[in-house]
């Protein structure tokens, strides 16, 4: 018997050496970094970065709004407007199209900026033309009134500055006025623009806001333009419609030099006044 334990030794530890081989065999696929990373780590970027991208677009997408108004034709090219809006004020304004060539692209850069502004800080299409840019003045503010339609702006506005009355016209603002002055709403500002008058150098019309029955702006939206009388038109305009809000009726002095153009603005003037009974 003793010398059959030596060989029952050897063989316990061949079976115990097989076994132990068996074990690591079976334990190292589960526990392979490799595996886990091939298998986690794509499908883990995959749904992530759909939802991130998302994510930012949503947030971008909230608050300001762009608007592109209408092209507006004039006589030296066509006008359009794009404003930016939060909250519903005028963040922002910029011509993308504005008449350019010759002296058209001097008047252009003169003027655009200044409108710009004039958009920004009153908030509405109800601003004053440049001096020698009427006519893209008057391209401007049309196509900015239509970006504000766009965006329900005009009655957000309205109540401020008399951007509310800017897009009315002759018929709108009469029965403005007829409800402003029965409903008490004499500290409400209204837009009313007077008729086309014709002069022997082109027609003259004339717009005025009227705030607590006193003429608080006006502006010419038609005057004489062409050579001569695009010159004579930048100096009078100005001058009269200075002279009106100072008068505070159509009883006011014709510009020097400006006979026919005074005397247009000031019956168009008296016409919008009578719209809004005198």
């Amino acid at each position: 018997m003793k010398k059959s334990h030596p060989l029952r030794r050897v063989v316990l530890a061949g079976a115990a050496t097989v076994s132990g081989i068996v074990l690591l065999l079976t334990l190292k696929p589960s526990s392979d970094p490799a595996a886990a990373s091939a298998e986690g780590t794509p499908q883990g970027q995959q749904s992530v970065a759909p939802q991130g991208s998302g994510g930012v677009q949503a947030a971008g997408g909230g608050g300001d709004q762009t608007l592109t108004g209408d092209v507006v034709k004039t006589e030296y090219g066509n006008v359009q407007v794009r404003i930016t809006m939060s909250g519903g004020k005028i963040t922002s304004a910029a011509a993308i199209e504005a008449p350019s060539g010759g002296r058209s692209t001097e008047v252009s850069t003169n003027s655009v900026p200044k409108l710009n502004q004039a958009a920004i800080q009153t908030g509405s299409a109800d601003i004053d033309a440049v001096s020698g840019a009427t006519y893209t003045s008057g391209g401007y503010k049309k196509s900015l009134q239509s970006a504000l339609d766009k965006a329900g702006a005009s009655s957000a506005t309205g109540g401020g500055s008399g951007g509310g009355g800017g897009s009315a016209d002759a018929s709108g603002s009469t029965g403005g006025s007829t409800g402003g002055s029965t409903g008490g709403g004499s500290a409400q500002a209204k837009t009313l623009t007077g008729t086309a008058v014709e002069t022997d150098y082109g027609p003259v019309q004339v717009r005025i806001t009227v705030t607590g029955g006193k003429i608080t702006k006006a502006e010419a939206v038609k005057s004489p333009s062409g050579g001569r009388s695009s010159q004579i038109s930048g100096d009078a305009v100005p001058k009269l419609n200075q002279a009106a809000v100072a008068a505070g009726s159509a009883d006011i002095d014709a510009v020097s030099g400006a006979t026919y153009t005074s005397g247009g603005y000031k019956e168009s003037l008296q016409s919008a006044l009578d719209q809004a009974g005198g």
